[in-house]
């Protein structure tokens, strides 16, 4: 895993970000020799949709519910 200082990533951030994502690789900012960030690579793969088929539909979705009820239809 490289290290950067955040003066040599500031002054070379478009070529680092393009290198962590075409090499698929980490790189930790240092400020003052102490870790304040790590740049990972967007992984597609695991993208997660926590509800997907989670919901059952039953009857008319559109239809307002207890239309029976409402005084201003009767």
């Amino acid at each position: 895993m490289e290290t950067l200082s955040v003066s040599k990533f500031k002054a070379t951030c478009l070529a680092v970000l393009d290198e962590v994502s075409r090499k698929k690789k980490k790189v930790i900012i240092t400020k003052h020799g102490k870790p304040i960030a790590e740049i990972v690579p967007v992984n597609h793969e695991n993208k997660d949709i926590p509800l997907k088929e989670t919901v059952t539909f039953l009857g008319d979705i559109l239809a307002p519910v207890a239309q029976d009820d409402w005084e201003v239809l009767k």
